[in-house]
């Protein structure tokens, strides 16, 4: 047994402070088998006060001067706009680093932050959920060569609630408020409580981070988690989604191809306007409407308008406009049409193995009760010890010769990591060999 499957079900550490207990002696609230601790308190204002908004070139001279000069992780977190603007741009950047205290940025006002993420290079930087605000943060020239992901290290030690404000409360014994979470954060001026929430969800991340590679160590995941890190920082821009009007909500209901047109003619319309107008497609015109215009193909603007999502307070040049691009969906050749689904690559649908390969999907049912097996024996969630893709695809083509070698194999070559293929391989090639 490994020291991560000894130690998993056991979780501690616990704090009223800002850094984890010496011994790791007592226990995290709402960690697996863990008792109450004392009453989380209240984080109610940052400890050298809200600092200033940085919104010109000098002022963001002297914070990249200030963090260059700091010591230790960087804490950093963005906020963004969504169900407001148009993308995920940043629209608040905050930082806190020892020796530099904690700098609030606005990334309109100063959109090229490369300086500060070249001060910042070879600094471990600290994130919670990494992969929400990398691509943001890339955008604005902040790219990361180490960091460390408080989420994804509360996943691997098997905490049952990994949100920002669940991670503070249980590991260090303070209560964020979480209160705004959702505004708008294009608004400007931010207002003054805003800017307090967005300076205390930086507050305590280094702290955070401390206690848990505390934790991972003594769990004996550390080096998982590192190798987890080192993946989110080295991995490349995601490609452009195909199809992204095939995302639609609502889609399963739409069969036709000509209905497909009609929902990929006012999808792409609705993008361009609310890309224009830098506002949230959902502002421009629902999901909803876009499924009720191409299941009833209305013959004119007059029948548009009795579907509901169109008629109510919607101006006879906006219903023409979404008329015209009904239109074009119609006007379209039979070779114009778009397929139903999309391109599959890889294995079908499970549900399918049982029809078109039995024995396959006799591997399938018994990989995945296996791998479940070992994430409850370590503590983890399924899908943070190894992807459920890579098990299906591992299971359709299993290796020609079912070994220790060849399986650890095709889970490296779908991208799985060293400690995942160690833990992963020995349950897979029973499971395979069943």
């Amino acid at each position: 047994m490994t020291d991560a499957q000894d130690t998993a079900a056991d979780v501690s550490l616990r704090t009223t402070g800002g850094a984890p207990p010496d011994d790791g002696g007592s226990s995290v609230t709402g960690a697996p088998n863990s008792e109450p601790g004392p009453e989380p308190i209240p984080l109610l204002e940052p400890r050298e006060g809200i600092p200033p908004v940085i919104a010109d070139e000098d002022a963001l001279a002297e914070v990249i001067a200030a963090f260059a000069a700091g010591s230790g992780p960087v804490a950093v977190d963005a906020e963004r706009a969504s169900g407001y603007r148009y993308g995920q741009r940043a629209y608040l950047v905050q930082l806190r680093r020892e020796g530099a205290g904690t700098a609030l940025i606005d990334p309109v006002a100063c959109p090229d932050l490369s300086g500060l993420g070249e001060a910042l290079s070879g600094v471990e930087w600290v994130l919670h959920a990494a992969t929400q605000d990398l691509p943001c943060l890339r955008e604005i020239g902040m790219v990361p060569t180490r960091l460390f992901d408080t989420e994804l290290a509360g996943r691997l030690a098997g905490f049952p609630r990994v949100g920002l404000g669940a991670m503070v409360e249980g590991v260090l014994g303070f209560v964020l408020e979480k209160g705004h979470s959702a505004v708008d954060w294009s608004t400007r001026p931010l207002p003054e409580p805003w800017l307090r929430y967005a300076a205390l969800d930086v507050e305590l991340l280094v702290d955070l981070r401390d206690a848990l590679e505390k934790e991972l160590d003594r769990q004996g995941k550390l080096e998982w988690a590192q190798q987890e890190f080192d993946a989110i920082a080295s991995a490349p821009p995601p490609e452009p989604r195909k199809d992204p009007w095939r995302r639609t909500s609502g889609m399963h209901k739409v069969r036709r191809r000509r209905q497909l047109a009609v929902v990929r003619e006012l999808w792409q319309t609705r993008d361009r306007i609310a890309q224009r107008r830098d506002v949230s497609p959902g502002k421009v015109l629902s999901d909803a409407a876009i499924v009720e215009a191409a299941l009833s193909v209305p013959a004119n603007a007059h029948a548009l308008a009795a579907l509901s999502g169109f008629g109510h307070r919607m101006g006879r040049r906006q219903l023409e406009q979404w008329q015209a691009a009904v239109e074009r969906a119609k006007a379209l050749a039979d070779a114009q049409l778009p397929q139903p689904g999309q391109p599959v690559t890889g294995p079908p649908p499970p549900r399918a193995w049982a029809d078109k390969d039995p024995a396959a999907a006799a591997r399938l049912t018994a990989a995945r009760a296996a791998v479940s097996a070992l994430a409850e024996q370590l503590n983890m969630p399924q899908e943070n010890l190894v992807a459920p893709d890579t098990v299906r695809r591992v299971c359709w083509e299993p290796p020609t010769a079912v070994t220790a070698e060849s399986v650890g194999a095709a889970l490296a070559g779908y991208g799985a990591r060293p400690w995942q293929v160690e833990q992963v391989t020995p349950v897979l090639v029973a499971a395979l060999s069943a």
